[in-house]
């Protein structure tokens, strides 16, 4: 099965397009970013998903202006994303909010004094949402940064990023660190933001339950390469997993309700996963054999780790 990029990444051109990458690439010792392509309309939660070392990160950074590239360019909210790394580009930057992975603050710092900091830095600048989200994170003004949890850190990430007037967010696993209720909180945060008009979320995250609930649109990576663009309600309410025995596997294969170079599957020692674009079809080709919901994480495993026929 060829897993290209489909008519998601195809979406209308007269889409506002928040983000617009065209050919990315980027080489280092041992790892290339290779030609990455894809938009971020106006309006969706698009997800990036992809194991460790896929190159989420990579492409963020391109996106943030924080690397040099080799090849291919990208526009963010319609302007060069090279203009954030220069002086020019400090009107930009206050229209997006951005989470990495680890608090980038000054551990001696205050909660306070991260807000007076941001003050200083954006114009554009909340106090009074700042101290909304303090108090609905539960979050300790006096506190140090280096006395923070992990998920407390990544509560004033968030906290900060939606203070400053942005219509764009960047989230690179902003919610790792959460616990479940915590990642609900923050999940209902994010569609309000895109509730507004002219905004837009970008994330990365390894916990594809979280992008079940809120992605318009998840786009997966692996080497360096995009391996699909999908809408997330054709990976969820379409597809499925078929959970057959090696006979009824066969059956499938022969009967070319998948065509053959599109059959992808995962052999396990208790039988087969098979991917299903259409899981209603099956049920009606195959009703004996048990189909599931597709969900991110089962899409993105068998894309992965799955054979062709």
């Amino acid at each position: 099965m060829t897993i290209a990029t489909d008519r998601a990444q195809n979406a209308a051109i007269d889409a506002t397009s928040l983000i617009e990458a065209r050919g990315l690439t980027k080489h280092y010792n041992g790892f290339s970013l290779h030609d990455v392509s894809f938009t971020v309309e106006e309006g969706e939660i698009v997800g990036f998903v992809g194991k460790n070392g896929a190159g989420k990160s990579t492409t963020i950074k391109a996106l943030l202006g924080l690397i040099a590239l080799d090849g291919g360019a990208a526009d963010i909210l319609g302007h060069d994303a090279a203009t954030l790394a220069r002086p020019s580009g400090a009107a930009l930057k206050e229209r997006i909010g951005v989470v990495f992975d680890t608090v980038s603050m000054p551990g001696h710092l205050t909660v306070s004094d991260v807000a007076s900091m941001y003050a200083r830095a954006f114009r554009t600048w909340d106090q009074r949402q700042f101290q909304t989200y303090l108090d609905r994170f539960d979050l300790p003004a006096r506190k140090a940064i280096k006395d923070l949890s992990r998920g407390m850190g990544m509560k004033l990430s968030l906290a900060c990023a939606l203070s400053h007037d942005a219509c764009l967010l960047v989230l690179d696993e902003a919610t790792a660190g959460l616990d479940p209720m915590a990642r609900d909180e923050v999940l209902d945060l994010l569609r309000a933001f895109v509730a507004e008009p002219g905004r837009a979320v970008f994330m990365s995250s390894h916990i594809t339950t979280d992008l079940d609930k809120i992605a318009d649109r998840v786009i997966g990576i692996d080497g360096g390469r995009i391996i699909f663009d999908r809408y997330k309600d054709e990976i969820t309410d379409t597809m499925g997993v078929a959970r057959c025995r090696v006979a009824e596997f066969e059956a499938i294969a022969a009967s070319g309700i998948i065509p053959e170079h599109e059959l992808r599957y995962l052999r396990h020692d208790y039988g087969i996963d098979v991917l299903v674009p259409d899981r209603f079809a099956f049920a009606e080709n195959f009703p004996n054999v048990p189909c599931d919901r597709m969900t991110i994480d089962d899409y993105l495993t068998l894309t992965l780790k799955g054979g062709v026929r």
